[in-house]
């Protein structure tokens, strides 16, 4: 199988820390892809040319982090990290959500930096930085919920993935004023899955 990823992104550092977990690096080539980049031959593989995208080895492509990752965690026959059972499992959801529309935000940020500067929008990024500020408070007063702890679990993963990104964008100071959030992080941070998907610094 073949896995296109590229080195920046959060949501291909989600799927690339759940084949580590999972222990199938061996299975699983990972491929850097070139995006954002007119007639890129991997617009040929994915014509959508996001990332991270995983060619099974029927042929058969998948795309979206999550729906890579549940295929991936079933590869084995020994799912690690499926929703716990009963009314747990919506409050998994729920968690993994909160994460995720913060990854969402905060790569519209990364885009707008990514662009010259006189292309950017201030008026995005300031919205953007507000929004993150916002979440970052709100995982401060949540982050002891039961389900942020114990086990590895994809909401966990994916929280982590979007702190990370502070090695994208110099102004995400997340760490000030949030002591809780902070030894949370450097928990997961410890993980070598975490240490072998780290990101380059903003815009290499």
């Amino acid at each position: 199988m073949k896995l296109y990823i590229t080195p920046g992104s959060p949501y291909a550092r989600i799927a690339r820390m759940v084949i580590i977990e999972k222990r199938l690096e061996s299975r699983i080539e990972i491929i850097p892809a070139q995006t954002r980049i007119a007639g890129s031959p991997y617009y040929d593989i994915n014509p959508s040319g996001r990332v991270p995208y995983l060619i099974r080895d029927d042929g058969v492509g998948l795309e979206e982090s999550a729906v890579i990752c549940a295929y991936v965690d079933h590869l084995d026959g020994k799912p690690a990290f499926d929703l716990p059972a009963g009314d747990a499992a919506w409050e998994a959801r729920r968690l993994e959500a909160l994460a995720r529309s913060m990854i969402d935000g905060l790569s519209v940020w990364n885009r707008e930096l990514s662009r010259s500067e006189n292309e950017r929008s201030p008026t995005i990024i300031r919205h953007e930085a507000r929004r993150a500020e916002r979440m970052v408070g709100l995982w401060e007063r949540g982050i002891g919920h039961p389900l942020m702890h114990g086990t590895l679990n994809m909401a966990q993963i994916t929280l982590a993935c979007a702190l990370g990104l502070d090695a994208r964008i110099p102004e995400f100071q997340w760490r000030t004023g949030h002591p809780k959030l902070s030894s949370w992080y450097d928990r997961i941070a410890a993980r070598p899955s975490f240490a072998a998907t780290a990101p380059p610094g903003q815009q290499e």
